[in-house]
């Protein structure tokens, strides 16, 4: 099938590397070496960045989550923003993201802490998300060992990172958990049922595709759960059915991506139950097209995250 791709972008897509999902532990190793760990940072002075050890969800290890500050910023509470990694929840960690999340920080002059959750298939629903949220509920009623404000945090997640974000803004919601300020959700995976019209037609996508969704969804739900009736909303945000009192939120989706209509989707529903909520989709991009860094739809998508995100932390 042709698409109509920004053209910056699609004289990129031969040069982007293929994800086989079907061949985790090679994909795992190829993701390694693109994500280059904190050692490249070492003169990185702006930004300091210390590892801690959050308590895991009952009987389940430690989360381990990397906190990131601006080196000059003031002494007093700063906004934070809780980042989740995406990956299909099979993929990625904080040393892969370690890079963009320096970026981030840098950014937005606020705290990040990046979270290091469970992977699939090892460690299916609800490891993931539940790592999530207790990643969060530690960090902030830790706030004041990271000089964090804890009544402006903000969620940030993209791809599945998105979906956990989602699903951990549900979890604080329904467990009278932490405050969450705000949900950056970018081209969130939030359906397992894999029958929105985008899903059905963007069969041979780059970087993302129909069969990549269901091979990711298998992994995080376990076999022959995907397109049940018995899948909870915190695994996928999209069956919920009250969204009322969730945090407002931005919701950013690509033409060509399979997820693209659950994510307008969901943006529907918050706005349906009452949830302030900001939908933008990118004309000619497609799933991961951020990579094409020097796009300009890139450039102009970057900078309109660090805009929305620096209004709400900093007012």
């Amino acid at each position: 099938m042709s698409y109509a791709f920004d053209p910056e972008l699609a004289a990129a897509i031969a040069l982007m590397p293929d994800v086989p999902l079907d061949d985790l532990p090679a994909v795992r190793a190829m993701q390694a070496v693109f994500g280059a760990g904190p050692a490249s940072a070492s003169g990185a002075s702006d930004v300091t960045f210390t590892d801690a050890m959050a308590p895991g969800p009952a009987g389940a290890p430690d989360v381990l989550l990397r906190v990131y500050r601006p080196a000059d910023a003031p002494d007093e509470p700063l906004p934070a923003v809780y980042d989740i990694h995406g990956g299909g929840f099979i993929l990625g960690s904080v040393e892969v993201s370690h890079e963009g999340t320096l970026e981030m920080c840098r950014a937005l002059g606020a705290v990040v802490a990046s979270v290091d959750y469970r992977l699939a298939p090892e460690d299916p629903y609800p490891a993931g998300v539940e790592d999530c949220y207790a990643g969060l509920a530690w960090f902030a009623a830790e706030a004041d060992r990271f000089g964090v404000d804890p009544a402006r945090i903000v969620l940030h997640g993209a791809s599945a990172g998105g979906g956990l974000a989602a699903g951990t803004a549900l979890l604080a919601r329904d467990r009278g958990g932490p405050s969450v300020l705000f949900q950056y959700l970018a081209m969130p995976e939030l359906d397992d049922r894999l029958d929105t019209p985008s899903m059905r037609a963007f069969t041979d996508t780059p970087v993302w595709d129909r069969g990549k969704a269901a091979i990711s969804w298998d992994a995080y739900l376990g076999p022959g759960r995907r397109g049940g009736a018995d899948v909870p909303v915190y695994a996928a945000p999209a069956r919920a059915t009250d969204l009322r009192g969730l945090p407002p939120a931005y919701i950013s989706v690509m033409e060509f991506d399979p997820l693209r209509d659950e994510g307008i989707a969901y943006a529907q529903a918050l706005l349906g139950a009452g949830v302030s909520t900001e939908l933008h989709l990118l004309p000619g991009t497609f799933h991961g097209s951020q990579m094409v860094r020097d796009a300009a739809v890139t450039r102009r998508e970057k900078a309109e995250r660090v805009a929305v995100l620096r209004r709400v932390l900093h007012g």
